[in-house]
């Protein structure tokens, strides 16, 4: 039996909301496949299987405010037969009485997703009544206040991010100007031969740049745990992306190091369309190995940022301005130094001047 558990789907979050499952009991379950939809302080992120398997049982049941590590469900092994319990004959999934089947259709109920209160664990008309009472009671929260509720929440858990962070990591920080005459002309060129909806944003350049100045210099990307540094195989840059409602997010784009130019800037538009609409993947808000932010849009010429645990760097780029932008440098003293800091970020700004090898 696998128990299938609330994740932690960043450094800030200790308990999530289970909004939805995707899967029921007797459903086959492939690694990577999106099983449920749960909501942390910042975004709704669609929560992916580690495992194969087949639903057992859903412990959990929408609505539900868990802790990280709490069991939401219980998956069978491949070739798992089910506990004696549930033995041959007896279906995997909850028994529901007659009464409370249809109750439950009346009221727009899922009746097989419901953990049942009566014998053996049988769903009955007051577990429907329930369930349909505490929907009913979350669509009637008024929006106004559920909005602030679900901001004050971010704002929080972002406090506690990145307060974990000054407190545990020694940052040091570094920047240099680096001109971009030659990127822009090179952009330019470069889009005026693509249609409108192919042409690439300089954020894309700056994002593979940094993906590829991190494969030279390792000590910048990966995770520190447990007392140790830990290089990772590959670069999947977390993206810093504001939020309409307010707060941010910075889920990752995935092997950049590997991905052509063009289709980074794809993956950039689709990331940030998905979490503008709370449509994130578990992995991407945790497997991000360094994080590039860029404030260029707000006007701001420099940006220090603030170093998301257990990461190691962030890169920073300000405004382009007459020509040039100032990227900076985050590191974690624990891993990296400023002469090694230094060789990073002028990889970064040779790498910006050379559009071509990008």
């Amino acid at each position: 039996m696998i128990d299938f558990t609330m994740p932690s789907l960043g450094a800030d979050m200790e308990q999530g909301k289970l909004i939805e499952w995707k899967v029921k009991p007797g459903d086959p379950v492939r690694r990577g496949q999106v099983v449920a939809v749960i909501e942390t302080p910042k975004a709704a992120v669609e929560v992916e299987s580690w495992h194969d398997g087949t639903v057992h049982e859903l412990v959990a049941q929408p609505g539900e405010t868990l802790p990280v590590g709490a069991v939401l469900a219980r998956w069978l092994a491949p070739g798992e037969a089910p506990p004696a319990a549930a033995a041959p004959g007896a279906p995997a999934r909850a028994r529901v009485s007659p009464a409370a089947r249809r109750r439950a259709a009346e009221l727009g109920v899922d009746a097989e997703a419901l953990a049942g209160t009566g014998p053996q664990g049988s769903v009955t008309v007051a577990d429907v009544e329930k369930a349909a009472a505490e929907k009913a009671a979350a669509a009637a929260r008024p929006p106004a206040d559920a909005a602030a509720a679900r901001a004050a929440e971010m704002r929080k858990a972002i406090a506690a991010a990145m307060s974990r962070s000054k407190r545990e990591i020694p940052h040091y920080y570094l920047s240099e100007t680096v001109p971009l005459a030659r990127a822009q002309a090179w952009l330019e060129a470069e889009n005026a031969r693509r249609p409108l909806t192919e042409r690439i944003l300089m954020a894309a350049l700056f994002i593979r740049a940094t993906a590829l100045a991190a494969r030279e210099y390792p000590e910048m990307n990966g995770h520190f745990r447990d007392g140790a540094f830990h290089p990772a195989e590959s670069v999947h840059v977390g993206v810093a992306i504001s939020l309409r409602r307010g707060g941010l997010v910075a889920p990752a784009i995935h092997d950049v190091q590997a991905k052509p130019l063009p289709e980074v800037m794809r993956a950039l538009g689709d990331l940030v369309r998905r979490a503008r609409a709370g449509g994130l993947r578990g992995s991407e808000m945790t497997d991000a190995t360094i994080t590039v932010t860029n404030l260029g849009e707000g006007g701001v010429e420099t940006v220090f940022g603030v170093i998301h645990p257990p990461q190691v760097a962030l890169v920073g780029f300000g405004a382009v301005r007459d020509g040039r932008v100032v990227a900076s440098l985050s590191g974690d003293h624990r891993v990296s130094d400023g002469h090694r800091g230094a060789l990073f970020l002028g990889t970064i700004a040779r790498l910006l001047q050379e559009p071509e090898k990008l």
